[in-house]
């Protein structure tokens, strides 16, 4: 998916909101976003977002020295969402189709993102997305999916978000290559994250070598990409990773919420629905 002209003030309101979050002074945020203004300039909008969230995220290290501004946001992320864990297990266990309140749980924690500038109440939203109906439903393709492979791929998306992965991964009964970001970006979840969450209880956690947030196939480490490209069968979470592989000829469920209007467009959608679609893929 390449960059619209929408994307543009979605990165500058990124670059002020990172700047705030890393505590900077009202001169150095103006500095980071002169600086980021003349960068977006020169970035092709055939890009995708991850491709130019990734060069923004490299300036923003380099002004404020931090590695990783959203460190303790994300940490307070993942203890929430653990303090919630046993309670949503129960409602898996409960539930008539536990794999499909499975997938809902995990689009529900979806909405822990700061890559977009909208609040979430999470419980609300986990309520309301138990009952939403779904504006792409490829739950059958996903299941027969399920059914034939022999490992699933499950690329991830924020911390936080990743222990309702967990649950997830702990309906597919498969084994599972849980996948994370190379270094910080925004809140996207990386191996500490991962860890911090449960998943290296009930996955295999592999970096893709992506420093954007999203796994673009440029930015991903090719050995990575040669593995993915052998898959069959992936789920990709959240907005950042349709952004990098929609085009991709990989056999991918995309799922998550809609929480952009651009990305809306493309799916044909509404924004604030939830999505679980199948790309076009001949395996699937």
């Amino acid at each position: 998916m390449k960059n619209y002209l929408d994307c543009i003030p979605c990165f500058m309101s990124q670059a002020l909101r990172a700047g705030k979050t890393a505590g900077l002074e009202d001169k150095q945020i103006k500095k980071l976003l002169d600086e980021v203004g003349m960068m977006i300039s020169d970035i092709p909008m055939e890009s995708s977002p991850p491709e130019t969230g990734a060069v923004i995220y490299q300036k923003i290290r380099e002004i404020t020295g931090i590695d990783d501004p959203f460190l303790s946001i994300k940490q307070k992320n993942t203890r929430e969402a653990l303090d919630m864990y046993p309670e949503l297990r129960q409602l898996v266990r409960r539930s008539d189709d536990p794999l499909l309140m499975a997938i809902r749980l995990a689009i529900a924690g979806n909405v822990i993102d700061f890559g977009v500038n909208k609040a979430f109440n999470l419980q609300k939203d986990i309520e309301q997305i138990l009952s939403q109906d779904f504006a792409i439903f490829d739950y059958d393709s996903f299941r027969e999916s399920l059914r034939k492979t022999e490992k699933v791929y499950y690329l991830g998306d924020n911390a936080g978000e990743s222990v309702f992965d967990r649950i997830l991964i702990e309906e597919l009964h498969k084994p599972v290559v849980f996948v994370v970001r190379e270094i910080p970006v925004i809140n996207d979840v990386t191996r500490a994250d991962a860890i911090m969450a449960g998943l290296d209880k009930v996955a295999e956690i592999v970096s893709s070598g992506s420093t954007a947030p999203g796994n673009v196939p440029a930015l991903c480490d090719p050995s990575f990409m040669e593995t993915l490209y052998q898959a069959d069968m992936i789920i990709s979470k959240g907005q950042g990773n349709y952004e990098g592989l929609s085009d991709e000829p990989i056999p991918v469920f995309f799922l998550l919420k809609v929480k952009c209007h651009v990305i809306a467009r493309d799916l044909g959608v509404t924004e604030n629905s939830i999505v679980l679609k199948k790309s076009d893929f001949k395996h699937l």
